[in-house]
């Protein structure tokens, strides 16, 4: 029989590592039944959902085609200028500025209103190889971001601007491998972006293949009626790969698009320290070898109706390209711990595979901002719904929920819930856990709980399907988590300051 230990052998164990301990008794199963607020909250989102395919529509310039050959462009040596002169023809009225033949090498581009920047079938623009190609583009309005990371470098840049697109059926290679650093969340350098679009309005992406960044694929950051459609994303050549970062954007859409990352798939970030507010993600696929759909850790902004549905996400296999580990350290990750609200997300219809822990929730102050901005207070990370989720193949540590003894995570709704896996062979009781504090706010963030035992990294959470602490109004029906082998471990465990029904 698992052991189960009682409240005052945790209690015991908590006061032990400085814990202050509270416990709740979960609700009788036939008292649970979803909360009043969830079905206004699926309506409102799938009104959002319209209203956003609606209004948010492909680029509509005018016709006029410029080329980089229409300036000299011969087919050799460095086509920066002769791309960047098209472009600056092109925004006087508008046009798409058209790469068509063979390889185009370039440093940073900066793009301008009213041009589509347009890569044909065949075509491909290649990231120069020279850093000196890169010259720094500080954004004009101060961010979380500039400030502490000093990312500023990229191949195609974009601020201020509005009616701009990137398409086409070519490729766009940032040639990734061939950069130097070191993995880092507080810098990168000498790894330029592919892509960083600031302050800009109607953007649309479309059908176009990004392949193998130094750095971060693409950031769109403070911007308003993004619209991203039909592209392929491949980065998984140099550390801090992510697919596509979102900032702080308004009127989002990102659909029918694949994106294979080393680092975060899909990641919104509140860095622009600006809200982001309805977005809808559907009908996509998204594979990493950290976070497959990701909210932080940058979160100094609000996060308010986000709905992601109809997507395949998890770990890379051995079948793709990858750089990390096969598998992702989560499926769907949700993290505040830098001041901020996230509320009103709605994860439904979503099939994970190949995720150590497919669903992973945490709620704590690092309080990162900008460097002569005092650290704000705890932020609140509440009304959640994750509905209708399948998995196969997802890995043994387990799902979990944490916020801290002073703020809680609140009102989150598992429903209709049918996860597959593998069983685990090591993992900590919850009293042998600590609070984490200061720890990087990721899945694998267990591990450091193994480590100050000083036992080998790399065990699971203490249970096998969801475990939470600090989580109030937590509502669980109709879910199950399956093993493929039996697990000593209980299915749930949600009693340490958790308020819980379960049906």
């Amino acid at each position: 029989m698992p052991y189960s230990p009682s409240r005052r052998q945790l209690a015991a164990g908590f006061a032990g590592l400085g814990i202050a301990a509270t416990f709740r008794t979960a609700v009788a199963a036939e008292s649970c039944i979803l909360p009043d607020w969830v079905a206004p909250l699926r309506a409102d989102l799938e009104a959002m959902a319209k209203r956003l395919t609606a209004t948010l529509k492909p680029w509509n310039g005018p016709k006029r085609i410029v080329t980089p050959e229409q300036f000299g462009y011969a087919g050799e040596g460095l086509a920066t200028s002769f791309i960047q002169k098209a472009i600056e023809v092109a925004s006087e009225g508008g046009g798409t500025v058209r790469l068509a033949k063979g390889d185009y090498v370039s440093g940073t581009l900066d793009l301008r209103s009213h041009v589509r920047l347009e890569v044909g079938k065949g075509a491909r623009l290649l990231a120069s190889l020279d850093l000196k190609d890169y010259p720094e583009r500080v954004a004009k309005r101060r961010t979380v971001q500039d400030t502490n990371m000093g990312m500023n470098q990229s191949l195609i840049f974009a601020e201020g601007c509005e009616d701009i697109s990137i398409s086409g059926e070519g490729i766009i290679d940032g040639r990734g491998a061939n950069f130097h650093g070191e993995e880092g969340i507080h810098g990168t350098p000498g790894r330029p972006f592919v892509i960083r679009v600031i302050d800009c309005r109607r953007i649309h992406i479309h059908g176009i293949t990004l392949k193998d960044s130094p750095c971060w694929m693409q950031n769109y950051l403070n911007c308003d009626d993004l619209l991203v459609d039909q592209m392929t994303v491949e980065n998984q050549a140099n550390f801090n790969n992510d697919g596509i970062d979102i900032d702080g954007c308004r009127n989002v859409i990102v659909r029918k698009s694949y994106i294979s990352s080393g680092d975060d798939s899909l990641c919104f970030k509140g860095a622009a320290q600006a809200p982001t507010e309805n977005v809808l993600v559907e009908n996509c696929t998204f594979f990493s070898s950290c976070n497959a759909v990701k909210l932080g850790t940058d979160s100094q902004s609000v996060f308010r109706n986000v709905l992601v549905r109809h997507c395949e996400i998890g770990g890379v296999s051995e079948a793709m390209r990858h750089v990390k580990p096969v598998g992702a350290d989560s499926g769907i990750s949700w993290e505040v711990v830098d001041g901020g609200m996230a509320e009103n997300i709605l994860a439904t219809d979503i099939h994970i595979v190949r995720a150590r822990s497919p669903l992973f929730m945490r709620l704590e102050d690092r309080g990162r901002v900008q460097p002569d901005q005092p650290k704000p207070a705890v932020g609140s990370l509440r009304r959640v719904v994750f509905e209708r989720i399948t998995g196969a193949d997802n890995g043994p540590r387990g799902s979990y929920f944490i916020g801290i003894p002073e703020k809680h995570i609140e009102d989150v709704v598992l429903h209709d819930i049918r996860i597959g896996m593998i069983a685990s062979t090591r993992w900590l009781e919850e009293d042998q856990i600590g609070e984490l504090r200061g720890v990087y706010p990721d899945a694998h963030m267990i591990d450091e709980a193994w480590g100050a035992l000083d036992k080998d990294k790399g065990g699971d959470a203490p249970a096998y399907g969801l475990w939470a602490r600090h989580v109030t109004r937590l509502t669980v029906i109709k879910v199950q988590f399956v093993p493929a082998t039996p697990d000593p471990r209980p299915q749930f465990r949600m009693t340490t300051d958790t308020e819980a029904c379960q049906a």
